[in-house]
């Protein structure tokens, strides 16, 4: 899945979450911490597993991913997300983060990697996915 070392990429998918770096959210060298990257990509990720699942989804698997460049506070992190797969229960995201960072004209990529959703129900137990017309995949 990686392609963070091509050449002028693009964002694949769509917008799901845009938010600026604050002092706060720094990790011990000044620098935005990864945790605080990851927790984002999850509610992104998670905001188009609940609209396909139409109700409830919780995190089941976190795929791998590298951080190719730090983030610096005031930097625009936006996270894209797309469908990579479903199941009976499941859903599988495609997540990218990119920012643009305060001195910077252009957004850089961050990181990128797969996150798997399960859908369940009011009591926390797995449920099927809605029958839908369209089950298309984008890559």
């Amino acid at each position: 899945m990686t392609r963070l070392d091509e050449k002028n990429p693009t964002p694949r998918g769509e917008l799901q979450l845009r938010v600026v770096a604050q002092p706060k959210d720094t990790n011990t060298n000044g620098d935005i911490s990864g945790g605080w990257l990851v927790t984002h990509m999850d509610m992104a990720a998670s905001i188009a597993a609940d609209r396909i699942a139409r109700g409830r989804t919780t995190t089941m698997a976190i795929g791998e991913m590298s951080f190719v460049r730090p983030v610096r506070v005031g930097s625009v992190i936006c996270c894209y997300t797309r469908i990579l797969g479903m199941g009976r229960s499941s859903i599988r995201i495609g997540i990218e983060v990119w920012c643009r960072m305060p001195e910077d004209e252009e957004r850089q990529k961050v990181t990128e990697t797969e996150i798997v959703y399960v859908a369940i129900d009011d009591n926390r137990r797995i449920r099927a996915l809605p029958q839908t017309e369209s089950t298309e995949v984008i890559n």
